[in-house]
C-alpha cells in the first residue's frame, strides 16, 4: 500500500486499528493503491452483491483512515445508525427523487479541495444487468477520474485497480471498466453481471 497522496484524511489511530483489526478478524488483506496527486476521486465499488461488501468496504476505509463519502438510501439514516453513517461520510438521497444528484455532487466537487466519492454503479445487491451511469456522468461533470475499487472474495482481498480518465465515450469506457470487474470474485457470483 503507498501513502494517501491528497486523499480526505478522517479518523485516528484508533479507527485505523479498529478497521484493520475488523479485516485481520475477518481474514482479509488490502492491496491499495491511491493516485498521489489526485485531490478528487470517483471510486467505484463493484461487484456489489452482499451486504458484507458494505462492511469489508468501511473496515478498508478505516484502516486506511481516508474519507469517502457515499450515497446510501434515506431509510439507513435513522436511529441507530444514522450518527454512524454520517460520521462516516454517509449522504442520505431518496431514490424517489433522484433526480439532480450528479449536478449536485459536481457543485460538491468545486467546493471542496479534496473530496472521495464512493459509488456502487450496480446500484443494488440483485443483480444488475445494466449498471447506473451516475457515476460516469459525475466523474464527467466534475472533472474527477474514476478509481476502480474491489471487494475479491476468492483473495480476499479489498483493493484497488486501474484510474480511468474518462474520455466522454461511455460505451467504449464502460467496456473497459467491466472488462476489469469481471476478473473479481463477488460473494454471490450469481447476482453480478458486469454487462453494458
Amino acid at each position: 500500500m503507498n501513502d494517501l497522496g491528497m486523499a480526505p484524511r478522517w479518523g485516528s489511530a484508533f479507527t485505523r486499528v479498529l478497521g484493520a483489526g475488523v479485516l485481520r478478524l475477518l481474514g482479509w488483506k488490502m492491496d491499495v493503491q491511491l493516485p498521489h496527486d489526485e485531490p478528487h476521486l470517483v471510486i467505484t465499488a463493484a461487484p456489489h452483491t452482499s451486504n458484507w461488501d458494505g462492511i469489508l468496504a468501511v473496515a478498508a476505509i478505516l484502516a486506511l483512515g481516508i474519507r469517502v463519502n457515499f450515497f446510501a438510501k434515506d431509510s439507513l439514516f435513522r436511529w441507530p445508525f444514522r450518527g454512524l453513517l454520517t460520521a462516516l461520510g454517509g449522504v442520505p438521497i431518496r431514490r424517489d427523487a433522484a433526480r439532480g444528484i450528479v449536478e449536485q455532487t459536481a457543485d460538491l466537487f468545486a467546493s471542496k479541495p479534496r473530496l472521495f466519492v464512493g459509488v456502487a454503479p450496480e446500484g443494488t445487491r440483485s443483480r444488475a444487468p445494466i449498471w447506473k451511469s451516475g457515476f460516469y456522468r459525475i466523474a464527467m461533470a466534475s472533472g474527477a477520474p474514476i478509481l476502480l475499487a474491489y471487494i475479491d472474495y476468492e483473495r480476499r482481498r479489498v483493493g484497488t485497480g486501474p484510474l480511468i480518465r474518462p474520455s466522454g465515450n461511455y460505451e467504449a469506457d464502460l467496456a473497459q471498466i467491466q472488462a476489469f470487474y469481471r476478473t473479481i470474485k463477488p460473494r454471490h457470483p450469481q447476482d453480478f453481471a458486469a454487462e453494458a
